[in-house]
């Protein structure tokens, strides 16, 4: 117990508990992160590349791609390093700065979702008014806002998460430093720190998902209105995208966030946590490019163009 007040690394347990598959899942993970880094960096290349895509959906599928990039990095390198490691040592700033990205790129995620909602209520609500609504000041204005609010949450559970006592190398029962993993792995009671979490995230889930449904709501009701069948498809296909993510996203984040931590044991934490850190962001790219006519279209050009310059 004495170095319970100095302490300075933390060990992540990872799969240890299973030693054969060892090989199995550092080939997942480093397949999945490659995909990842691929799919959301030529997302990102494509829509700065191509001017016809310079418009406030793509402005916003953009900052989601970057966003995705951006929290399965905070992640999977340490994740991959340590599947060779004996020790999986990880230092106490390293585990506090891990926690505190992997939560703002998160949180943000989850507001930008509901913004990207709110998008398409105006496109399709209030066709009209849409130019003004969703000027490129309001666009910067929405987006800054979904940052805010994840800096917030994400600064919130890394100083309330970190004002606990632990043990010099104390376990970590997880493959990255996340919240209810670190709480766990303190000596002290951390029942306020539960109750500042689950309130959190409860708050978090049921201010976007309000905004989420509400959009929906409004979407619905005008696309049922349309009277022909091509428009109501047309209409249609462009939210579909957007409920697939938003369903995938906030299923595994009420799962592991949104439930008492007694609930959930860490095994299921951990393979729902590879779903939502790699999986989820490696699919994002793919549910929006193969869906999405604009974005294929936009692939045609710049391949063509990049032909074009390689025969000349």
């Amino acid at each position: 117990m004495e170095n319970c007040s100095t302490a300075t690394e933390f060990i992540l347990v990872g799969f240890r508990d299973l030693p054969d598959l060892q090989i199995t899942f550092f080939i997942i993970f480093l397949v999945l992160y490659f995909t990842t880094v691929l799919g959301n960096g030529s997302i990102i290349a494509l829509i700065s590349a191509d001017s016809q895509l310079h418009t406030p959906m793509y402005y916003f599928l953009k900052n989601l791609s970057f966003l995705d990039l951006c929290y399965s990095s905070a992640i999977a390198p340490k994740a991959l390093v340590n599947f060779f490691e004996t020790s999986n040592i990880i230092s106490y700033e390293g585990c506090v700065a891990q926690l505190m990205l992997f939560t703002i790129f998160v949180t943000t995620e989850g507001f930008l979702l509901a913004v990207m909602a709110y998008d398409r209520f105006i496109a399709i609500c209030y066709p009209l008014l849409y130019p003004t609504k969703m000027s490129k000041k309001s666009c910067h204005r929405l987006v800054a806002t979904s940052y805010a609010c994840g800096c917030t949450n994400g600064v919130i559970q890394t100083s309330v998460s970190f004002r606990l006592r632990f043990c010099n190398h104390s376990k970590i029962n997880h493959f990255f430093c996340d919240v209810p993993a670190v709480m766990k792995a303190a000596t002290t009671n951390t029942h306020i720190n539960e109750v500042v979490m689950f309130s959190l995230c409860n708050v978090i889930i049921a201010v976007t998902t309000v905004v989420i449904f509400t959009s929906y709501a409004y979407i619905i009701n005008t696309i049922l209105k349309i009277s022909s069948a091509e428009g109501r498809q047309k209409a249609f296909s462009t939210c579909a995208s957007h409920i697939t993510a938003v369903t995938i996203f906030y299923g595994t984040v009420f799962f592991i966030y949104a439930q008492p931590a007694a609930i959930s044991s860490p095994a299921q934490s951990k393979i729902v946590s590879v779903f939502y850190t790699l999986v989820i962001p490696m699919l994002n790219p793919l549910i929006y490019s193969l869906r999405n006519k604009d974005v294929k279209e936009a692939l045609k050009r710049t391949l063509g163009k990049k032909r074009f310059f390689s025969m000349s």
